[in-house]
């Protein structure tokens, strides 16, 4: 893939909610201790790219031919797009700080959930290695971009329906709550023209029903009260996630067969209640997760404006998850001598015929075809166990390690059979 731009026609400010779905999204990660101007950094960037007007595939760039960058950027990133026809070029640092908690009731130090300040040095680089069959991610930015848009220009929610609610739900294992996160992360840096910083509070909710019966309602109300706070700003965007949001329908279903105390029902009537308050709010972000699809509330399930599911890795996604591994794996040198590793694209346009050149990509093919049904959770885990299990050597070369990568998958199918077969 190649595109090619001029910088003459680039926007003249860092791009906002307003730019086009065909821009190039350029991401520009500042050094934590740099205190130079944005608009200097954007200066030296567009020299960077003016140098470089050609550029094949996603690129990033990590060491620079200019001083200035050298000593005040740590990356520049590039995940072009065909179809675009200009930059949007984004600067931002991460906070460092990590997570705080809400806590509701000092003297009992109680956490409602966990805070980050966004973008957040711990979500860095969540997506780039999530991999999803071609379209996911961008269906979901392009979803809450267009929410936040619509809200930006006052559209009437009564006349047009959407509620800036996101339900993603699958199997365990396939990395819900890391794109939760992710898109949060993206978010923040793509909206950095409209929003100052970003603010993500993650609530689990087996918390609720594990140590609040006593008051629930009260501490419900505490909570949301805290995120109230946080939404009032509005230099903030606000993204508030719900894990698990099927433990609300399993509370209300057993208060109702009278398994569980009625304070359990006041409990999900509350949190549906408050979502439905903060909701209304324009910088906010209702993120949720399900694992089990069938349990969720039909009156939840009717809030979200995309439900969208997140099965497990195809052949070619695991693949692409594989090579990614491989590539760092190089890079650190745990594989050695770097060799290449062509992309399913590449092998397809060489017909998939086994050669010197293709045999250890086809080789890589055939271990993800074999590692189909696990989870990506899983997956990224395998070449660890393969080193761990199977290396005679500390450092591998490539095709020494595609055996013992091989040899992890059948290991890790057969443990699975054996939990299932006890099941």
């Amino acid at each position: 893939m190649e595109v090619t731009w001029n910088p003459s026609k680039l926007p003249s400010e860092d791009a906002s909610v307003s730019s086009d779905r065909g821009d190039v999204q350029v991401e520009v990660l500042v050094k934590s201790q740099s205190t130079v101007r944005r608009t200097e950094v954007r200066t030296h960037v567009l020299a960077l790219l003016d140098r470089h007007s050609l550029i094949i595939g996603p690129y990033k760039w990590t060491e620079f031919d200019d001083d200035f960058l050298t000593n005040n950027v740590a990356s520049v990133a590039v995940p072009l797009d065909l179809k675009a026809n200009k930059l949007c070029i984004y600067i931002f640092s991460l906070n460092d700080d990590g997570p705080s908690t809400l806590n509701l009731e000092e003297e009992e130090e109680l956490s409602a959930a966990n805070h980050w300040l966004l973008p957040a040095a711990e979500f860095h680089g969540i997506w780039e290695s999530l991999i999803y069959e071609e379209g996911i991610k961008k269906q979901l930015l392009d979803y809450v971009s267009t929410a936040i848009f619509f809200s930006d220009k006052n559209v009437d929610s009564n006349l047009v329906a959407w509620n800036r609610v996101v339900l993603l739900h699958g199997p365990p294992g396939t990395g819900k709550t890391s794109l939760c996160k992710a898109l949060a992360q993206k978010l923040s840096i793509r909206m950095s023209g409209r929003y100052s910083y970003g603010q993500f509070v993650e609530i689990n909710s087996h918390s609720l029903f594990s140590k609040w019966f006593s008051e629930s309602g009260k501490l419900v109300t505490k909570m949301f009260q805290k995120i109230q706070e946080l939404i009032d700003d509005r230099e903030a965007l606000v993204f508030v996630l719900i894990d698990e949001v099927e433990s609300l329908t399993a509370a209300r279903n057993a208060s109702q067969a009278g398994t569980e105390p009625s304070d359990a029902i006041r409990v999900v009537n509350s949190v549906l209640t408050q979502l439905d308050q903060i909701k209304r709010y324009p910088n906010v972000v209702i993120l949720t997760t399900s694992n089990v699809t069938e349990k969720i509330d039909l009156a939840f399930v009717d809030r979200a404006d995309i439900k969208q599911y997140i099965g497990l890795p195809s052949a070619s996604a695991i693949f692409n998850i594989y090579l990614s591994c491989l590539e760092e794996l190089m890079k650190r040198q745990v594989i050695y001598p770097r060799q290449q590793l062509l992309n399913l694209e590449e092998l397809d346009t060489m017909g998939y015929i086994e050669s010197d050149v293709t045999g250890l990509s086809l080789h890589l093919q055939g271990i993800a075809r074999k590692s189909t049904g696990l989870s990506g959770r899983t997956l990224r885990k395998i070449p660890f166990l393969a080193h761990a299990l199977y290396a005679k050597t500390s450092v591998l070369t490539v095709e020494s390690f595609l055996d013992a990568m091989d040899k992890a998958v059948v290991h890790q199918l057969k443990e699975r059979e054996k939990l299932v077969s006890c099941s």
